[in-house]
């Protein structure tokens, strides 16, 4: 349901209350991977300006 396999948390040895927990203040893999690649996408959109900037100059 989060995008985890089966078992990331139900197969530890802990109890479903501390199963929860873990999982509620976690971030979805999906999620994560998306705003990595925002991140990287405004990263590099700003290089590639300074860059064209110096290349102007």
């Amino acid at each position: 349901m989060m995008g985890l396999t089966a078992g990331w948390v139900t197969d530890l040895k802990i109890p479903r209350t501390a199963q929860l927990r873990a999982l509620g203040n976690g971030v979805v893999p999906q999620q994560a991977a998306f705003a990595v690649r925002l991140m990287l996408t405004d990263l590099l959109a700003v290089d590639g300006d300074r860059q064209d900037g110096a290349k102007a100059a």
